[in-house]
């Protein structure tokens, strides 16, 4: 003999659990776009942070700002290089010499809508002469 059971699910629980869904569903789904717009911005900046480097790297023992430019862009792989802008100060043997780039970043949110930011990374360095 079968015993039935006296907790019965019907319509109004069903309901109540598909109007839980969709007030959770946006705020749920505004979090994980946010997370993966952070995650571009985040590697974008770590991108041009490397990319600084290398060039500075480069105008310090060349003291080259032509090819130092053509290093950081070369660096940056993940990026548009036509998009960067890119400034050096002269290099004179002892002293620091720094290489600056911007780069223009944009992100999209649902109901938010997209933004744009720019992105700066410096990157000094002693100039070896």
């Amino acid at each position: 003999m079968r015993r039935r059971s006296r907790h019965r699910v019907d319509g109004s629980e069903r309901g109540a659990a598909l109007v839980e869904a969709a007030i959770i569903l946006p705020i749920l789904l505004l979090v994980v776009f946010g997370i993966v717009a952070f995650s571009r911005a985040y590697n974008a900046k770590t991108t041009l942070t490397h990319a600084a480097r290398e060039g500075v790297r480069e105008l310090a023992i060349t003291g080259d700002p032509i090819a130092a430019e053509a290093v950081a862009k070369a660096a940056a792989t993940s990026l548009d290089p036509d998009q960067m802008v890119i400034t050096t100060t002269a290099c004179v043997p002892g002293d620091p010499v720094q290489l600056t780039i911007q780069y223009p970043f944009s992100y999209e949110m649902p109901v938010l809508g997209s933004r744009a930011v720019t992105l700066t990374e410096t990157g000094v360095m002693r100039c070896g002469g």
